[in-house]
């Protein structure tokens, strides 16, 4: 699959095994068809179970993880084990999009990227990606990888809007992926969101990821476990803002980062 469908469901912290397979079944019966994961979640296996509960066919989703420095490491041959271990829990033959989780510890472009390309080769993941990347990282990413860089998965919401990252994405032609959009709930309580969902008589949550998705390139991974709230994302996809709306919310002039990490200070 050459495309990244615009929504996913994401699954930080959806650790309680049954609940994340129930998450990630309904949610592809629902409609979506990116499913979003990683070693340091702790959930592969859980996520694994949700798809192959799913009555929709495994080609038609899009299944995403992640290696972490501190789970497998991130030199050549972790790189290839840490893959390997990730296809086992989550009971697949191949990926379709393998992250570099963090560039710290011991990632080093040269060794790391190289490890993606072979596991490219030898058909064990389809697009390689990398997530918490500034944009000087993503430039050495693109130049040490043989194959294209396919998708840059980072915090992003109304809050934090990233724009020199998603106009990256765009001129280089890859997905920016926004985890976290809905700024762990807080985009709820902002005026300007509240405002146009009151006024458009939609949830709040729709108007923060119909804003995102109205940015070329750009997806979206918000996590949600119940059927009310992943039903209630994916009607996101039905809204149109308009462009009043869409410069309204790019006007808000706040920059609060959610996620923080030590030893990426470009982050901090």
């Amino acid at each position: 699959m050459n495309r990244v469908p615009s929504l996913g469901l994401g699954t930080w912290q959806n650790t309680d095994t049954d609940q994340c397979a129930e998450s990630v079944r309904t949610a592809l019966e629902l409609g979506y068809r990116h499913v979003d994961t990683a070693q340091y979640y702790g959930n592969e296996s859980a996520v694994g179970a949700g798809i192959d509960a799913a009555d929709v066919p495994r080609e038609d989703v899009v299944v995403a993880t992640k290696l972490h420095p501190e789970k497998t490491g991130l030199a050549f041959d972790e790189v290839i084990e840490g893959c390997e271990a990730s296809l086992e829990r989550l009971g697949l033959d191949s990926i379709d999009l393998l992250y570099v989780h963090w560039p710290v510890g011991n990632y080093e472009a040269s060794e790391t990227l190289a490890a993606f390309d072979e596991l490219r080769k030898r058909g064990l993941i389809e697009h390689i990606g990398v997530s918490n990347f500034d944009v000087d990282l993503l430039e050495e990413a693109m130049d040490v990888l043989e194959a294209p860089l396919f998708a840059h998965q980072v915090e992003t919401h109304p809050l934090l809007a990233q724009d020199d990252l998603i106009e990256h994405a765009q001129a280089n032609d890859y997905y920016h992926v926004a985890y976290s959009p809905l700024a762990r709930g807080e985009v709820f309580d902002l005026p300007v969101v509240t405002d146009i969902a009151e006024t458009r008589d939609v949830s709040p949550p729709q108007v923060a990821l119909a804003w995102l998705l109205a940015k070329e390139n750009v997806c979206v991974v918000p996590k949600a476990t119940s059927e009310q709230h992943i039903a209630d994302n994916r009607a996101a996809l039905d809204l149109t803002l308009t462009a009043d709306e869409i410069a309204r919310i790019d006007a808000v002039e706040r920059e609060e980062r959610l996620v923080e990490r030590d030893g990426a200070p470009w982050l901090n």
